[in-house]
C-alpha cells in the first residue's frame, strides 16, 4: 500500500503539530509528595493559604521609621530591635522613634518606611539620615499581601513544575500534587545495520545510538521512554514493532522513513490504516520526518481493543533524530503530558561568522551558544553531516537558517533552537 507523499514548510509542519496537540485530552493524574514533582505536569490548581507576605515585611537590614521625621534629619531614638521571625510588642512606634529591624521581619505598627544601616549615622542610641539621603513612604517594605492575597490562585493547571514552582507551594503549605501521569513512549530503531550498545559491530555495522539518544530527549520532555527490539528492514518486524508500539501513548520510529527500496515504515504504518499529516518537512537536517496517526479499533484482528495512537517516524541520521525531536515531537509529548501547548524553545543571539544559506530548505545546524552578559552570541559547530554525533555532543543548540537568503552575515541576529 502506498502514502500519498506530503512535504509541507516547516512552519506548516509545526503549525499542524500545534493543532494537534491543542485538540488532546489531559491524562489521568496521580498524587505525589512535593520533593517527587520535579518536571511533572500540575493538575490542579495552587492557591495562597494566607497573604504573601502575611506581614508588612522589611526588605533590608535598617531601621523602622516615619519617613517624614527620618528626612528632616532630626535625631531619632532607637528604642528596641525586631528581628526575622519575631513580632515587634511595644506598641505604635511613637514620634521620634526608630526600631533596629531585620530582613524579613515584620515592619512595627506606625512605622512605614525602612533606612538602610549603611545610609544613618549612629551615635549611641541615636541615628540620623546621612546628609545627601532621601527616604520615602514605603520604602524597603513589602506591604502585606503584595505578593498573594489568602485564596488567590498561584499556579494553573498545565504548569511544569520546576525549583521556583515547588518552592511556591511549599510556602503555601502542600506537601503533596496532583499532576498529570507522564505518557509512554514506544521507541523502534530501524535498519539491518544495526547491533546494540554491548554488541561488537562488524565493520559495516554501527551500534543502536539512536534508542538511546531518543529516550533520554523522551525522559527530558515528560515521557517514560520504552526502548523496544530493533527492527531490521523486514516487513513482517516491522509489523510487529508496529502491532507492539501502538498500545502506547506515542510511537517513534527511527529510521525507515526515506525513499530508499528497504525504507518500509510508511508502507507497513499504511497498513494499520495510518492517517499522514504529512510526510516530510522542507528543512535540513530532517526532509523525510513523518506524522501521522493510528486509528483506534474496537475489534482488530488479533481481538484485543487498540487505542488511538500518534506517531514521528524520524531520519535515521542521528543529527536529524534530534533536531526533528526538538522541532515537533517535543511540543506534542508535552502537550501529551498536559502541560500548556507551546512551540519549540526559540531565542535570538548574534551571529559570530558568516554562514551559507538554503534557498529552499529550513536549515537548522549544530551550533554553540555562548551567553554573554549584554549580547549572546552563535557559532556554527564544524560538522561532517547530520551523522556527525561528536559533532552534535560539541554543540549545546541549534542555529536556525530560514530559506530564501544565500548568505547570513557575521552580526545578523538570528534564531536559535534550544534543546
Amino acid at each position: 500500500m502506498e502514502t500519498a507523499v506530503r512535504v509541507v514548510e516547516f512552519d506548516e509542519a509545526l503549525d499542524i503539530v500545534l493543532q494537534f496537540a491543542g485538540g488532546l485530552k489531559a491524562p489521568s493524574t496521580e498524587i505525589l509528595t512535593l520533593l517527587d514533582c520535579e518536571a511533572r505536569v500540575l493538575a490542579q490548581t495552587v492557591v495562597a493559604d494566607r497573604d504573601q507576605p502575611p506581614f508588612d515585611r522589611s526588605t533590608r537590614d535598617g531601621f523602622a521609621v516615619r519617613a517624614s521625621e527620618a528626612i528632616r534629619g532630626d535625631g531619632l531614638t532607637v528604642i528596641g530591635q525586631v528581628r526575622a521571625g519575631e513580632r515587634w510588642t511595644g506598641g505604635t512606634l511613637r514620634t521620634g522613634t526608630a526600631i533596629e529591624i531585620m530582613t524579613g521581619a515584620p515592619v512595627p505598627e506606625g512605622a512605614d518606611a525602612v533606612v538602610m544601616v549603611e545610609h544613618v549615622e549612629r551615635s549611641g542610641e541615636t541615628i540620623r539620615l546621612q546628609e545627601g539621603r532621601s527616604l520615602r513612604g514605603g520604602e524597603n517594605v513589602v506591604p502585606r499581601g503584595a505578593e498573594a492575597r489568602a485564596g488567590g490562585v498561584l499556579l494553573t493547571e498545565g504548569t511544569v513544575l520546576e525549583a521556583a514552582e515547588i518552592a511556591l507551594a511549599a510556602a503555601c503549605g502542600y506537601s503533596s500534587l496532583t499532576v498529570f501521569r507522564r505518557p509512554r513512549v514506544a521507541i523502534v530503531a530501524t535498519g539491518d545495520e544495526l547491533v546494540e550498545v554491548d554488541q561488537t559491530p562488524d565493520e559495516q555495522q554501527i551500534r543502536n545510538s539512536n534508542s538511546y539518544g531518543i529516550a533520554a530527549l523522551v525522559a527530558s520532555a515528560g515521557g517514560r521512554p520504552g526502548r523496544l527490539e530493533i527492527a531490521r528492514d523486514l516487513r513482517e518486524e516491522l509489523w510487529e514493532r508496529v502491532a507492539q508500539g501502538r498500545m502506547w501513548d506515542l510511537l517513534l520510529f527511527s529510521g525507515g522513513v526515506s525513499m530508499g527500496q528497504y525504507d518500509l515504515v510508511e508502507e507497513v504504518l499504511a497498513e494499520f490504516d495510518a492517517e499522514f499529516f504529512f510526510t516530510g518537512v522542507k528543512m535540513q537536517p530532517g526532509k523525510p520526518v513523518v506524522f501521522g496517526r493510528l486509528p483506534a479499533r474496537q475489534h482488530p484482528p488479533n481481538g484485543t481493543p487498540e487505542p488511538e495512537c500518534y506517531f514521528f517516524g524520524l531520519p535515521g541520521n542521528p543529527v536529524s533524530t534530534q533536531v526533528t525531536f526538538h522541532c515537533f515531537v517535543e511540543p506534542l509529548l508535552r502537550a501529551m503530558g498536559g502541560a500548556a501547548v507551546q512551540g519549540p524553545k526559540f531565542v535570538q543571539a548574534t551571529l559570530e561568522e558568516d554562514v551559507a544559506g538554503k534557498a529552499g530548505l529550513m536549515r537548522i545546524l549544530p551550533a554553540r551558544l555562548t551567553s554573554g552578559r549584554v549580547t549572546p552570541t552563535v557559532r556554527l559547530v564544524g560538522w561532517q553531516g547530520s551523522g556527525d554525533l561528536a559533532a552534535n555532543a560539541r554543540a549545546n543548540c541549534y542555529a536556525v537558517l530560514p530559506p530564501g537568503r544565500e548568505r547570513f552575515g557575521a552580526g545578523d541576529v538570528i534564531t536559535i533552537l534550544l534543546r
